[in-house]
């Protein structure tokens, strides 16, 4: 996974109205589009927890005593950034407009896509 800062690099964290019709162009279902979206938000969901832990046990202190509690200002910077970040459902809703995904039917061929 590319690092999540320079995915999200201008990218409006606001939610705005989407045009439906547009984004059942590509899948021509729109319930099917935004199934899409929803799986890969998932994955970005997971994907970016596991950054954010992965990046705050790099300065976690460990201590024996339950009563000693530090303020570690690089952990603080680090959470604050990601709660910044964009919701995972609207970065990948603009990478499925921006066609950065590769949809696959599994276990489906061809014809039985084309009925549908």
């Amino acid at each position: 996974m590319a690092d999540i800062k320079t995915r999200v690099q201008g990218l409006d964290p606001n939610v705005k109205a989407r045009d439906l019709v547009a984004l059942a162009a590509t899948t021509g279902n729109i319930y099917e589009a935004i199934s899409i979206i929803e799986i890969r938000a998932s994955k970005l969901n997971v994907d970016i927890k596991h950054e954010l832990h992965a990046k705050l046990e790099e300065f976690a202190i460990v201590t024996d005593r339950i009563e000693e509690i530090q303020e570690n200002k690089e952990q603080i910077e680090i959470s604050k950034f990601y709660e910044k970040l964009p919701n995972p459902t609207l970065i990948a809703t603009e990478e499925y407009i921006g066609e950065r995904l590769d949809v696959e039917y599994i276990g489906q061929d061809q014809a039985e896509i084309d009925e549908a």
